[in-house]
């Protein structure tokens, strides 16, 4: 017998940022599951060639163009999916960008890019489709998180308080749109290798560094991420909201066992 518990069949899915990265192997994940898809970019040209990839699997598939940081932009996207799909029944909020600076030199104008488009920008897009899902009476809004809702690292001041507030946002729209049906979680992956941060994973020792921390020993696959918002994104997770889930390898441990003084490991 066909295993359907996890299917998205029927089911239509806004996934942000989907030009690259892990927004296009999260929309993947989706589609797979039967989700017919939205993606969008700032640049609707980025989108052509995984926009084919998605309709080789027999998904309907809408590509729009879409600038976090702008309402008008927002509200237009959402009205142009709605036109053509009707009911939205998933939202994954992952449009995001990142500056690794010391906190010393950080600017103005660094610190309101990444908290422009990391939270305001979720909350706004996130917003603008819970009208209709709360219309509906059912809706899943899975926020993309990072490690860095719940850890912090020097060098990526804006970009933790941006994952943080993600966390937090999560939880009060959680509370505030459950009476009507609509989830609201964070997916928060830990260190996973993207074109966002691929210098970094080109560092020998920084690489074994990070490993060394990781209980699994490896970094993140994107296909790590499959089953997690799939699961988020079914009537599966139908009682659980507010949440952050974290898929990290188990990073967030702490790691401690290495650092364990020698009495202590032989005792137990």
């Amino acid at each position: 017998m066909e295993n359907t518990h996890f299917s998205l069949e029927g089911q239509v899915a806004i996934v942000t940022g989907t030009s690259r990265g892990l927004g296009q192997y999260l929309a993947m994940a989706l589609a797979r599951a039967g989700a017919d898809l939205v993606l969008t970019s700032r640049n609707r040209d980025t989108l052509k060639e995984f926009k084919s990839q998605i309709t080789a699997l027999g998904r309907r598939v809408l590509s729009l163009e879409l600038d976090v940081r702008n309402e008008a932009s927002i509200l237009h996207m959402v009205r142009q999916a709605a036109e053509c799909f009707g009911q939205i029944h998933i939202l994954v909020n992952n449009a995001g960008c990142n500056v690794r600076k010391p906190a010393l030199d950080v600017s103005w104008d660094d610190w309101n890019m990444v908290l422009d488009t990391n939270l305001r920008g979720s909350f706004f897009v996130a917003q603008a489709v819970a009208r209709g899902m709360i219309a509906h009476e059912y809706g899943r809004i899975i926020n993309i998180g990072s490690v860095t809702s719940v850890f912090g690292y020097a060098g990526l001041a804006p970009y933790g308080a941006s994952r943080g507030g993600i966390r937090q946002l999560t939880m009060s729209l959680a509370d505030d749109w459950g009476q009507h049906g609509v989830t609201v979680n964070c997916l928060a992956p830990g260190w996973f290798r993207t074109a966002q941060n691929q210098v970094m994973y080109e560092d020998p020792e920084w690489l074994e560094y990070l490993i060394e921390r990781i209980p699994l020993k490896r970094p993140g696959q994107p296909q790590d991420l499959d089953g997690a918002v799939v699961f988020l994104a079914s009537e599966e997770s139908r009682y659980i909201t507010g949440q952050t889930l974290l898929v990290d390898g188990g990073i967030s441990t702490g790691a401690m066992k290495a650092m364990l003084p020698r009495k202590v490991k032989e005792n137990g």
